[in-house]
């Protein structure tokens, strides 16, 4: 009688094979969301920044042509769609309105 030695195929994965690829795939993905929400936060505080550009610009032509700064809460500004054709921008990262000082700067947005 000849003894043959039969060679073992693995038709399928082991368990440890697959738990260990599900827990690499939950950690990559706990990393690009975690990235993601940074990259979000960040331009949003960009947006901010450049809608407090753009309110203190519109603030310096409304003293321009009328003499006098805008209300503090920019309601006159706001209400002249010369100004802010779609409206006064709120700030993206927690949706308050601007207000101005009696400067023309706007004022509690350090982001």
């Amino acid at each position: 009688m000849s003894t043959k030695l039969r060679k073992c195929q693995r038709l399928a994965f082991s368990l440890l094979e697959v738990i260990a690829v599900i827990v690499i795939l939950g950690i990559v993905t706990a990393l690009v969301i975690a990235n993601s929400h940074q990259c979000a936060a960040s331009a949003k505080a960009a947006v901010c920044h450049t809608n407090i550009g753009d309110i203190e610009l519109q603030a310096e032509l409304w003293l321009q042509q009328t003499g006098s700064w805008p209300a503090d809460s920019l309601s006159d500004v706001g209400a002249d769609l010369n100004y802010f054709p779609s409206g006064l921008p709120t700030c993206p990262v927690d949706g308050s309105a601007y207000e101005l000082d009696g400067a023309g700067n706007v004022v509690g947005h350090a982001h």
